[in-house]
């Protein structure tokens, strides 16, 4: 070669010639010089010699990844590719010298692929079809300019396929599955909305896996996306046994969150974040859907007590790498990794400073032990449901007992607690939440989580709306990004019959968290109960869109239809509800409506032998909508002595409603201290 570290060395299996030709062609049609060896060199010495040689001195080195090279055990092509990892380790971490490509479907955690390879972002040109957008990438990595070791390294990060090990994550409560959306954004009160125009390189995805385009009626249009917006995508469990994955999806929790507490970055909440896991998506679909300019991965590899975290800062419209670093350290600095790559991310933005050490101290402890518990009960909390609550509870206590000091520790295990309790476990702990709530707070009083639990536990169990809002605005003084805290503080004002400030406060948890399935049905639901009945059922479509199967958002979509009337329409919502006791609560109701007594009964005397002694709001509202006042004030009651989570939503609730004019009614929200 001519001109060393300005041509590109292309390694490839002999069946993929003709795509590896194609990506040549389109190279040096941009003016690049590639090392592509087609027919001259055929191994022996002459071939080992100038190979050796094209590897040493080469600008980039991009290997052809594909089924093809997964199948064969043995190749030249694997003499290239350890000659070019072995030089890899030579250069600095901030220089880009290695380019993975693959050609179609193939893995990104292939195990027939080399390690260095697989720690690496790919791209995706199926067959080879090679776009000019990648030629200028590959052509600006190799000026002058990309090489100088005090600027960030721009290595590409582009049209990306992932295909990360997928697990289901859960909206607290409420168990959801992630599954593609298929409609676009929504037109919904005042908020402004785009149309999402695909990725211009996205039909180079896999034919064989394709996600469509997600958008959000609350994420920004591009002219208005913010530079300073960032999405932390999941880290990828590298580990030998992929049996860690608690832990770097902890890790990537933890990222998330310290980079919220910086002022002037836009970061998008968990939810969002761990939507496109597993998924077929780019990474320049991931950050129009969440309205972002930026995006954060990476890996981590935990073996014992030594951790590999590598990060990637990748700018999302043209894919080039701000910054990139691989960390191996032992597992009892991971705080000091996590405060570094924070720390880079906050400088390559040019945004404010992170909050200071002492800001942060309460979600860390000083024993590892203890924090390996707490990044296993929080993925066990985040799969949701009774049992995954039920064994989070048992790991927190064991976090606990562990760090008897942990403050976030015991903020987790009271939501876990609560949540436990708020899906049927049979047992009420909401004193044992209570008591490890405030003790989240004595230990910490700046983590917001702790104000934030037990504002929801006064509001669920103790119907003290006064130190519910107390909590939940100190909570959201300390942390306004928490679109939990949003929600819960949208429930209090809706429970309060202050739907406008409910209706505000759900929004802004959207934008936070634009996929977050709870908040848009918390919005269907405050919508509709103030009859604007469109916009209630886009916003509880949208909900449907983002988790088909929610429970939550279909039962309060039949709610509104027969809000309005229209019961048949209400009954076909209420079947497809998954959830058994909701099903038939909505069933009961609109079948009656139909004026199909026997199915209404048949379905109300299930309802009643299964779940009479949790669901007594909800059993009060099916004789509502009957018209037997009397015997749905005689749940109601017995609503009250048990404190029926579901009572706070008396106010709004569409069946209850139509108890207003008697008396009762009044009476029980007198009781409750609540407002008339």
């Amino acid at each position: 070669m001519s001109k060393p570290n300005k041509a590109v060395f292309l390694s490839y299996a002999s069946q993929d010639v003709e795509a590896a030709q194609r990506i040549c062609e389109a190279l040096r049609a941009g003016g690049i010089e590639v090392w592509f060896d087609q027919s001259e060199l055929r191994g022996g010495d002459a071939w080992d010699t100038a190979i050796r040689k094209q590897i040493k001195s080469c600008g980039l080195f991009i290997p052809v990844i594909s089924q093809n090279t997964h199948r064969r055990g043995e190749g030249y092509f694997r003499l290239e590719w350890k000659l070019a990892v072995d030089r890899s380790h030579l250069i600095s971490a901030d220089l880009p010298f290695l380019l993975p490509v693959a050609i179609d479907d193939t893995r990104d955690d292939d195990e027939r692929t080399p390690e260095r390879f697989r720690e690496l972002q790919w791209t995706r040109l199926p067959r080879g079809e090679t776009p000019p957008t990648f030629v200028e990438r590959v052509a600006r990595l190799l000026s002058p300019e990309s090489n100088e070791s005090n600027g960030p390294s721009p290595a590409p990060a582009p049209l990306r396929s992932t295909s990360r090990p997928h697990t289901a994550t859960a909206a607290p409560g409420k168990g959801w599955r992630p599954v593609p959306l298929l409609i676009a954004a929504l037109a919904l009160l005042g908020l402004g909305y785009f149309a999402l125009d695909k990725f211009a390189l996205s039909k180079h995805v896999s034919d064989a896996v394709q996600t469509p385009a997600v958008t959000s009626s609350a994420t920004p249009t591009s002219a208005a996306i913010s530079e300073r917006s960032i999405a932390v995508l999941p880290f990828v469990d590298m580990s030998e046994k992929k049996d860690q994955e608690y832990f770097s999806d902890g890790l990537t929790e933890e990222l998330l969150d310290q980079l919220a507490q910086v002022p002037d970055l836009r970061v998008p909440a968990r939810t969002s974040s761990f939507y496109f896991k597993g998924k077929q998506t780019t990474i320049a679909e991931i950050a129009r859907a969440l309205g972002v300019a930026n995006v954060l991965e990476g890996s981590v590899r935990k073996a014992g007590k030594t951790i590999r975290v590598t990060a990637q800062l990748i700018r999302a419209d043209n894919g080039y790498h701000l910054w990139s670093k691989a960390y191996d350290r032992d597992i009892k600095d991971i705080f000091k990794v996590q405060d570094e790559i924070a720390g880079a991310v906050v400088t390559a933005l040019k945004a404010k400073l992170l909050p200071s050490r002492h800001e942060i101290t309460a979600h860390r402890t000083s024993s590892t032990e203890a924090y390996n518990e707490y990044l296993l009960g929080r993925q066990l909390f985040n799969l949701g449901g009774l049992e995954n609550y039920s064994r989070a509870v048992a790991v927190f206590q064991k976090a606990t007992a562990l760090d008897p000091h942990y403050a976030a520790a015991y903020a987790w295990l009271s939501s876990a607690k609560m949540n436990a309790t708020l899906e049927g476990s049979g047992v009420s702990d909401y004193h044992g939440a209570l008591a490890d709530a405030d003790r989240a707070i004595e230990l910490a009083p700046g983590l917001a989580d702790g104000y934030s639990i037990r504002g929801a536990l006064r509001i669920f169990n103790m119907f003290d709306w006064s130190g519910a809002q107390s909590d939940l605005e100190k909570a959201l003084a300390l942390d306004a990004h928490g679109s939990s805290q949003q929600r819960r503080y949208g429930a209090l004002m809706a429970t309060l019959g202050r739907l406008p400030e409910a209706i505000a406060a759900v929004r802004k948890a959207i934008e936070v968290d634009p996929l977050d399935t709870i908040a848009w049905a918390d919005l269907g639901r405050y919508l509709a109960a103030t009859e604007q009945y469109a916009q209630a059922r886009q916003a509880l479509g949208r909900s449907l869109e983002i988790s088909p199967e929610s429970s939550y958002a279909r039962r309060w979509l039949g709610e509104t239809e027969l809000r309005e009337g229209r019961a048949a329409e209400a009954l076909a919502e209420f079947r497809q509800v998954p959830q058994e006791p909701a099903r038939l609560c909505g069933v009961a109701a609109a079948e009656y409506l139909l004026g199909h007594g026997k199915e209404s009964q048949q379905a109300l005397d299930v309802l009643l032998a299964k779940y009479g002694g949790t669901w007594s709001t909800s059993i009060a509202a099916v004789f509502a909508w009957r018209g037997e006042n009397d015997t749905a004030f005689e749940w109601l009651a017995r609503a009250y002595q048990r404190r029926d989570d579901a009572l706070p939503r008396i106010k709004y609730d569409p069946a209850l409603t139509k108890l207003r004019a008697d008396p009762r009614y009044r009476a029980l929200l007198h009781k409750m201290n609540l407002p008339g």
